[in-house]
């Protein structure tokens, strides 16, 4: 295997509520401190999991990342106890980025002292928009006022790497409700943005409203617009464009999902949470009954280890979603590896022509009006 994986990215499964858009593995009102809470032994097993796996990883370890879910859900006891275990059986490296998602629900000040007491150093929290209207239409339940109130609590409490996420192209709404969204972001500072469009996955309440014809897309005019808006007043922001939907301060990148797109190792934590290690993909399975009774380590799903040309198509589609976009020496020792390496490159001369693609003297990359368009793109190279 060679060096082990120096990221980790934990699942935790509860949520209050599930929102209508999401297609992630989770439980809703199964950590809300009714008759089936199983957040506690949850926390149990998922501390003998971080045991079991400790041989497979680094060390030290550079990031990690807790998703959900809401992992903040968990009452700030448990987080004591977890962030502990981490530590003693994780070594961690001395700039070690370590990444709590939060709904705004759930921040309150002992969660926030427990979480930096244990590491924590970079909060995301899940705005997703300041407007009641469409918080309604995505099934998200907080008030917009507690997106600032936890964006205060955090900062008290010493966390001063803050993202906040939004979504955009929601059913109703209008381009300048997204630039009011926008303003209301950047007036509480934030070191990061990831800003989304909002896509209909399937099997998700959202997409039965929209077969059914209950709501409608916006128009797609419409939403490239609010794309090209985010990418100007965030410039204008002084953030730095780095990723297709992320935005950082210098300096501020999220550490962790750069291990993503640059196709690097990370070793899944919980039930669903996915991992990559030695070209090897897989699932942990996305059962919590199951998980809670298997051990130590979870059983795995969706094992997928990709032949030379697969990796070379997911390595160009990963380093593409990149602002800075692939380097020249390693684009020409991809295309010359692969048995696709002609017809890639012919797709890439057509994106080129196209205006969709730009080569510089040492990288290729997506141009502002590939970013619109950058699935079908990426798609070709893939």
């Amino acid at each position: 295997m060679g060096r082990g994986p120096r990221g980790v990215y934990v699942h935790v499964p509860f949520c209050l509520h599930k929102c209508h858009y999401c297609d992630f593995y989770s439980i809703a009102g199964d950590g809300d401190g009714g008759r089936r809470d199983r957040r506690g032994v949850f926390v149990q097993r998922l501390i003998e999991e971080i045991r079991a796996s400790s041989a497979f990883l680094g060390p030290p370890i550079e990031t990690t990342f807790f998703g959900g879910g809401t992992p903040t859900l968990l009452p700030s006891g448990l987080w004591k106890i977890l962030l502990a275990a981490l530590s003693d059986h994780q070594p961690r490296a001395a700039d070690h980025e370590l990444t709590v998602e939060a709904n705004p629900e759930t921040v309150d000040e002992p969660l926030m002292e427990a979480l930096v007491a244990g590491g924590v150093n970079r909060l995301s929290i899940g705005a997703q928009s300041f407007d009641p209207r469409h918080l309604k239409t995505l099934e998200r339940r907080h008030d917009p006022a507690r997106v600032v109130r936890s964006v205060q609590i955090a900062r008290r409490g010493g966390i001063a790497n803050i993202n906040i996420d939004l979504i955009f192209g929601i059913p109703g709404q209008t381009l300048e409700q997204w630039l009011e969204d926008l303003q209301e972001v950047l007036a509480l500072e934030p070191t990061h943005l990831s800003c989304y469009a909002l896509s209909y996955e399937s099997n998700t309440p959202l997409t039965a409203k929209l077969r059914a014809g209950r709501i409608k897309r916006i128009d797609q005019d419409l939403e490239a617009r609010m794309y090209e808006v985010v990418i100007d007043r965030l410039a204008a922001a002084g953030f730095e464009h780095y990723e297709i939907s992320s935005w950082a301060r210098p300096g501020r990148r999220c550490r962790h999902n750069l291990r993503y797109w640059r196709n690097d190792q990370w070793w899944p934590l919980g039930p669903a949470a996915a991992g990559h290690v030695a070209g090897v993909r897989w699932k942990n399975v996305p059962h919590l009954g199951r998980y809670l009774r298997e051990g130590p380590l979870p059983a795995i799903t969706d094992v997928e280890r990709l032949d030379e040309d697969g990796r070379i198509g997911e390595e160009l589609m990963l380093r593409l979603r990149l602002i800075e976009g692939i380097e020249c020496g390693l684009l020409q020792r991809l295309l010359a590896a692969g048995v696709r390496g002609r017809e890639r490159g012919v797709a890439i001369m057509r994106h080129t022509d196209a205006g969709n693609l730009e080569r510089s003297s040492d990288r290729l990359r997506l141009t502002r009006r590939g970013l619109l368009v950058a699935d079908s793109v990426l798609a070709d190279l893939l």
